[in-house]
């Protein structure tokens, strides 16, 4: 097949009925009818030899082949909507842009108050509005300009999007000082003996942590869960609670709550910390300054 055999309005509406799964959706989102879309898709399966959507009771569901095609198209719609929507430039300083970026409450404990700080200095007029990653659907909203940016452990961003390393992090033993673990180093029969506070964090990455802390003979006490790792400081300051959790997070709370954190006795893997954009925003200058703002604040 050549690019000249190809319609670009056919990717776009392939592309869409990845996203939405029905032909209707399809329609309204682009101002097309229905007709319309079923010709556009009897012309996808022509040029491509084979039925890329299959309908089925819970919508139009991809082949193989169409899964295949997804990441490049995906990727190659972004690029083209990159280029031939760039601005010129963008002026952080008189810039009164309100940006959207996608974290957990630990990416706000640690991220917010160096990020306002500098936001603060050289973009007085910028504002920033977070969102939990697994409150959206985040790779839709991306994809769409309600987020900007996320921040995370999100191996669901993949086709489409750009990622780049911030920092890897281990985790660690977190309690209130002068706890009887209070000290350089502890053994693992230590860390099982003591009484615990676990977070229940779905959809984060941090499962796989508590998986294997508790997949271990003796397992830990869990004497309190809590869904997210905002309350922990609180919680340890004032019980003989033990906490694991990522070592940046622990930097931040041991000042505040008088808290102490030392190496986790248990073999426990390290988490990679991400930024991630949209291909669509790849070269958006506004999208590229915050980006290098936040990389560069936070990056080692």
């Amino acid at each position: 097949m050549e690019l000249e055999d190809m319609d670009l309005n056919l990717l776009v509406i392939f592309n869409q009925l990845l996203k939405e799964r029905k032909v209707s959706k399809v329609a309204e989102n682009l101002g097309l009818g229905q007709p319309a879309v079923s010709n556009a898709l009897a012309r996808l399966r022509k040029l491509f030899g084979d039925e890329l959507f299959l309908r089925t009771s819970t919508g139009m569901q991809p082949t193989p082949f169409a899964d295949q095609l997804a990441e490049s198209i995906g990727y190659a719609l972004g690029m083209i909507h990159s280029a031939v929507n760039a601005r010129s430039s963008f002026d952080p300083a008189s810039s009164k842009r309100s940006f959207s970026v996608g974290m957990t409450d630990i990416g706000e404990i640690y991220f917010l108050p160096r990020l306002m700080q500098c936001i603060r200095d050289v973009a007085p007029l910028v504002s920033i509005s977070t969102v939990r990653n697994t409150a959206v659907n985040l790779k839709d909203a991306m994809e769409g300009g309600q987020v900007d940016l996320a921040i995370g452990l999100l191996p669901q961003l993949k086709g489409g999007f750009f990622q780049r390393r911030l920092f890897v992090q281990r985790y660690v033993c977190l309690f209130r000082k002068g706890h009887a673990l209070d000290k350089k180093t502890i053994r693992e029969s230590e860390f099982y003996a003591a009484d615990h506070v676990a977070v229940v964090s779905a959809g984060t990455g941090h499962g796989k942590v508590d998986e294997i802390l508790d997949s271990n003979s003796p397992q830990r006490r869990v004497k309190l869960q809590v869904p997210h790792f905002v309350a922990i400081g609180h919680i340890l300051q004032t019980t003989d609670l033990v906490a694991t959790v990522p070592e940046r997070l622990a930097e931040r709370m041991v000042g505040p709550f008088d808290l102490r954190y030392v190496s986790h006795p248990v073999k426990l893997p390290q988490i990679a910390i991400n930024l991630f954009w949209h291909a669509k925003y790849h070269k958006d200058p506004a999208n590229q300054w915050l980006r290098s703002l936040i990389f560069d604040m936070h990056a080692g």
